[in-house]
């Protein structure tokens, strides 16, 4: 079993400057005591946000640290160009020695994505199409790419990840069903669930790698695979309970964090109540499409 980290860089007082070097500090701490991955959250307009460009406080992980892995859970992608990110990913990849880890999402606050002038109910079909974009241009030397949202002809891609085809990927799961969409892709999963929900998604999850790992030469053989040998559980929090015995998979999941009383009700209120439930998404080969 090894163990991450999931951190919110919270706002907490003092300098920010200080405050930057001192969690600094700490992921160098994580690195000589052996944590296997720091894990790092986006968010924007809140004490909660102290890393609104995650991929820039990674960089300074990658120069601070040796061994550990890190990566950010998640980047919301309708605020991130992909082409922009794939060009990040490469140089985050590169300048770590391919300790990268990749994490996508639609974005966990309507009301952050408002900030930036994105329809919340945009986020989905955003989310699906610039991941799937962004996988391309991670595994191709030119991009071609034509969707909805974006259209992409001949961009040579000069800069790779070095891990290959691509740094492993994080999927955020929060039923049963969408642990089941990553287990069958052989994906790490990621839940923000209260520890009393989280086992229903990972015994789903749990089953199926254990039917994956009876069937690896067919796993090995197939094309499409993703390529990521989940092996791993990612724990955070303080409460002791918050572990998981799940054989096979990574999992990690955290508390919502130290945000002020009126913040936190306004972020948990964001959402319109006419908003529709969100597409689901699964995997086909590296590329999430909607269904």
């Amino acid at each position: 079993m090894e163990f991450g980290v999931f951190d919110h860089l919270d706002r907490h007082g003092g300098a920010l400057a200080d405050y930057y070097e001192d969690r600094l500090k700490i992921a160098e701490a994580y690195d000589r005591a052996g944590f296997y991955a720091y894990h790092l959250a986006e968010h924007h307009a809140t004490p909660l946000g102290m890393a609104p460009s995650p991929s820039v406080f990674l960089a300074a992980v990658a120069q601070r640290t040796t061994r550990l892995r890190f990566g950010p859970l998640v980047w919301p992608m309708p605020l991130h160009h992909p082409l922009r990110l794939i060009e990040e990913i490469c140089m985050l990849d590169q300048l770590s020695g391919g300790r990268l880890e990749l994490g996508f999402g639609r974005g966990a606050a309507p009301i952050e994505l408002e900030y930036y002038g994105v329809d919340p109910q945009d986020a989905q079909e955003i989310y699906a199409e610039a991941v799937e974009l962004v996988l391309a241009g991670l595994t191709h030397k030119v991009l071609n790419f034509k969707g909805r949202r974006f259209s992409f002809s001949g961009v040579p891609m000069e800069i790779e990840p070095l891990q290959k085809p691509h740094p492993p990927i994080w999927y955020g799961v929060h039923a049963p069903e969408s642990a089941e969409r990553a287990a069958r892709r052989n994906l790490n999963v990621v839940s923000l669930d209260p520890p009393n929900e989280t086992p229903s998604s990972a015994s789903a999850a749990s089953s199926l790698w254990r039917l994956a790992m009876r069937q690896r030469r067919l796993w090995r053989a197939a094309p499409t695979s993703s390529g990521t040998q989940a092996s791993r559980i990612c724990s955070a929090g303080t409460d002791g309970r918050n572990r998981i015995p799940v054989p096979r998979p990574s999992i990690c999941w955290s508390s919502a964090g130290r945000a002020s009383p009126a913040h936190r009700q306004r972020w948990l209120n964001s959402s319109p109540p006419s908003s529709p439930k969100p597409v689901a998404t699964t995997w086909s080969g590296n590329s999430p499409s909607a269904i």
